[in-house]
């Protein structure tokens, strides 16, 4: 064999590895995947993870050039089970939509096979599960952060009687401004529909789902059928401990083994609580338990490197009894969160959320999807549909305007306008000539503040959501109490703000979260990206 073919010969192998590289690096996007519709909405740029359940892009919105994750979710009407996950995740996310810290739904797709579906999510960085699992990636105050915001979310779903039921880690999504949304509302319950459901309202889709379980009151794990709020108060403070130790607190093996662990942490329950939390084999069960436990390692002993005030929050959300469990109000007052911990930024609803579709009797598939498919249909007026869901009072609307009222305001809307000459003169020199000495190194902003529901709703709060993840609601004065002006609120279409000139990374530099340090959100930034 002569020369030239040698060569000739490592320049095919040379091509056939970087086929099979590009074979291996395809799966990152794979179109084939993706429906061709859905291609045609969004610039999908990479593949973020794939489970059982369905698979989850980063992908640009070509409509509105937001970032956002789309999640296909594989055969979401498959069964009744499946249907009724599908149908709840949505519609309590569109429920809740109007809070920071819960993700929100920015649309949905129907998927060309009928079986499948897509839903388009805000883009958030990373989860607490992978942050966690890095190692010392988080320092006190973030913590501390963080447990603010889950609880301020959890005040807010339970003020609509509702419980997320599937609090963990990997559901808590994060991003590097150390900003935090609950996901994953797909095991969630109305609080009015299982109590009138009674027995015959118990739900399979529980009993079924196993990877909670390290996060699962005991309670549950005993099946037993008295669903309170607080199962949502016991996964907190799993989380929070596991934040605090890097490890789960309670990693059972199987359902009697996190029984088994549980019993050893926690101090000996009451015959009183026993029986006020179970009856029947559960109740034999805990008893049996509770005789044997021994050996085990205690709560105390688990968070005894923890900050003092961080471990006593751990243990008055970890009680054997729900009832005595801190509720998220409650717990919003503790010590540990009071650096963050302002009333009036931590709203609630008015009235209870119920699903369109009775939630303590599953339905049929095909109930589900067409139900679902018909609030798509309506599109803008879906608005309309979900504030039907609301059991009593609804929110109080902006009075309207009467028609002669009307009639003027119209007549107002085509009057010409008159500007005075000092106004003309201002339009002609450049801005920064009109801007004070403070202002001068800064970027202008152009911020809308408000969306329309904002007027929708008598809730007390911030829900100021900027889209730019270099800058901070309290750029904007909302967290130093200073409201935007009614006029500001009206003219307002979106959460939008747009940075215009000026450094990139100003806003980062400057966030103030009460007490989180520049320094400590920018460790936390690298250490995520």
């Amino acid at each position: 064999m002569n020369h030239s073919q040698q060569t000739v010969k490592k320049e095919d192998r040379k091509k056939d590895g970087s086929q099979k590289q590009t074979q291996k690096k395809s799966p990152e996007k794979n179109m084939s995947e993706i429906d061709e519709h859905i291609l045609k909405r969004f610039d999908v740029k990479k593949r973020l993870g794939k489970g059982a359940y369905g698979i989850v892009w980063k992908a640009v919105d070509k409509r509105t050039k937001d970032v956002v994750a789309i999640k296909k979710i594989f055969d979401a009407f498959r069964n009744q089970t499946d249907a009724q996950r599908t149908f709840r995740e949505i519609i309590f996310l569109q429920s809740f939509r109007n809070h920071p810290n819960i993700v929100k739904l920015h649309s949905i797709h129907r998927a060309l096979n009928n079986r499948d579906i897509y839903l388009g999510f805000e883009y958030m960085e990373t989860d607490l599960h992978n942050v966690i699992k890095r190692g010392n990636i988080l320092k006190d105050i973030h913590k501390r952060y963080i447990m603010y915001q889950m609880l301020k979310a959890t005040k807010y779903i339970h003020s609509g009687n509702v419980i997320h039921r599937d609090q963990k880690p990997s559901n808590v999504l994060i991003d590097s401004a150390c900003r935090v949304k609950l996901a994953d509302f797909g095991l969630a319950r109305s609080v009015s529909s299982m109590y009138s459901g009674g027995e015959d309202g118990a739900d399979p889709c529980l009993t079924d789902y196993v990877a909670t379980r390290w996060y699962r009151a005991p309670e549950i794990l005993i099946a037993s059928k008295n669903y309170t709020k607080g199962i949502d108060m016991w996964s907190l403070g799993c989380i929070l401990g596991e934040m605090l130790t890097g490890k789960p607190l309670f990693p059972g093996t199987s359902t009697v083994n996190q029984v088994e662990r549980i019993m050893a942490a926690l101090p000996k329950s009451s015959s009183e609580d026993i029986s006020a939390v179970c009856s029947g084999y559960g109740s034999s069960l805990i008893r049996e338990q509770a005789a044997s436990a021994s050996g085990g390692t205690s709560l105390t002993a688990l968070l005894s490197c923890a900050p003092r005030d961080a471990a006593d929050l751990v243990q008055r959300l970890l009680v054997f009894n729900p009832a005595k469990r801190l509720s998220a109000e409650r717990a919003l007052d503790h010590e540990y969160v009071g650096k963050f911990h302002r009333e009036r930024d931590e709203p609630t609803l008015p009235s209870d959320v119920l699903l369109p579709l009775r939630d303590d009797k599953q339905v049929s598939v095909d109930d589900y999807r067409n139900k679902l498919y018909s609030i798509m249909a309506k599109g803008s007026n879906s608005n309309g549909q979900l504030k039907k869901m609301h059991s009593s009072k609804s929110h109080p609307l902006p009075s309207t305007a009467s028609k002669s009222s009307k009639s003027i305001h119209e007549a107002e809307k085509y009057k010409p306008k008159t500007v005075s000459a000092d106004q003309k003169t201002r339009a002609k020199k450049p801005i920064k000539e009109y801007r004070s000495e403070q202002l001068i190194n800064k970027p202008l902003r152009a911020t809308k503040v408000y969306s329309h529901d904002w007027l929708e709703t008598s809730c007390q709060g911030d829900y100021f959501q900027p889209l730019n993840r270099h800058q901070s609601p309290s750029d904007h004065g909302f967290l130093n109490g200073n409201k935007p002006s009614l006029q500001q609120r009206r003219n307002s279409t979106s959460f939008s703000t747009v940075t215009i000139g000026g450094d990139a990374d100003y806003g980062l530099r400057n966030q103030r979260h009460g007490v989180i340090t520049a320094s400590a959100l920018m460790d936390l930034r690298t250490s995520i990206r």
